[in-house]
């Protein structure tokens, strides 16, 4: 039997967590497995609670969204864990500091049925979900936030083999796997051990993390495309 996905949701809103149980619960192959009310709450029931993706709300009373995400992607025990931020406004400041903290990718609350549960499942995957006009709006207004992550160091970046760094550009660009391996013509399978193989080798945690490191390095530059092949 497939390894069910075991979701977190994390809104003050009663009804809004309410929603998503149903929609989430109605999927042979994930289950909530915890509501939480507010950040704190979130984090205890990450570490109790043994979640595989917590649905996260920014706005919450006691602690917020981003807080208890930059505590959940600490933890080492939580390694695992991937956060999906829930958003009305999806170019919020709040979702750049959100995903600076260490959160996987956002979704509008207002998101629809099949892709809320495809959404679970690609972040689950080990996918990032930011799609390339998101990606690069998003880019661009991260930038210019004070505070930027810690960079690799030059020896981290400069280990990156050539293929690495092409397959880092069309990461950056908001690019899956499966459209990398198409535009590199490789397999699926030797895209994601490529981007794989980069983030090791840049000490990041997931793909959003490693779109801000390209960036933010200047191993990319927003509105770059590596050109077809």
């Amino acid at each position: 039997m497939t390894k069910q996905i075991r979701v977190l949701l994390a809104d003050d809103q009663t009804l809004i967590r309410a929603g998503f149980r149903v929609l989430i619960d109605s999927a042979p192959d994930m289950e909530v497995i915890g509501e939480a009310a507010d950040g704190r709450e979130a984090v205890a029931l990450a570490r109790s609670a043994r979640a595989d993706i917590v649905l996260m709300d920014i706005r919450m009373p006691d602690m917020d969204g981003i807080e208890a995400t930059r505590l959940i992607t600490a933890d080492e025990d939580l390694a695992g864990v991937r956060i999906l931020i829930l958003t009305t406004f999806e170019l919020d400041e709040n979702v750049l500091r959100a995903l600076r903290a260490g959160a996987s990718g956002f979704l509008s609350k207002s998101v629809n049925r099949a892709d809320l549960l495809d959404a679970i499942r690609v972040v689950a995957g080990g996918e990032a979900l930011l799609s390339p006009k998101a990606t690069q709006s998003l880019i661009t207004r991260f930038l210019d936030l004070p505070e930027p992550m810690p960079l690799p160091s030059p020896d981290q970046l400069s280990g990156l083999t050539d293929r690495e760094r092409e397959t880092l550009a069309l990461v950056a660009a908001g690019l899956s796997n499966d459209d990398i391996a198409e535009r590199l013509y490789v397999s699926p399978l030797t895209a994601k051990t490529h981007v794989n193989r980069a983030m090791t080798k840049l000490g990041v945690r997931d793909r959003a993390q490693l779109v801000v490191i390209a960036y933010q390095s200047g191993l990319v530059r927003p509105g770059d495309m590596p050109p077809a092949r």
